[in-house]
């Protein structure tokens, strides 16, 4: 699964059987605000959320960006990381 960056409507995007999941965010002085995530309905429960957002940390890392995690769950998904704790705030 791969995730792809539509800067035009500030999102990343990983398309699973058909679905869009998407993490949705904004630019301000320089840093993204991680500010939603979601799965369509018919795909929870199987871990895509997770998948989603540490895709997204990785692509949004190798674009140069710094990120601040607002979404609880994206949050969340950061603080419980290892690799992803101190760099996403």
């Amino acid at each position: 699964m791969e995730v792809n960056h539509d800067k035009e409507n500030q999102q990343y995007i990983m398309e699973v059987d058909g679905e869009n999941a998407t993490v949705d965010y904004t630019l301000k002085d320089g840093k993204m605000y991680l500010e939603y995530s979601e799965v369509p309905f018919n795909i929870r429960g199987q871990g895509i959320g997770k998948i989603l957002v540490e895709k997204t940390f990785e692509k949004l890392t190798e674009e140069g960006y710094e990120a601040v995690a607002v979404c609880g769950y994206i949050k969340s998904v950061a603080r419980d990381s290892e690799k992803w704790n101190p760099i996403i705030g």
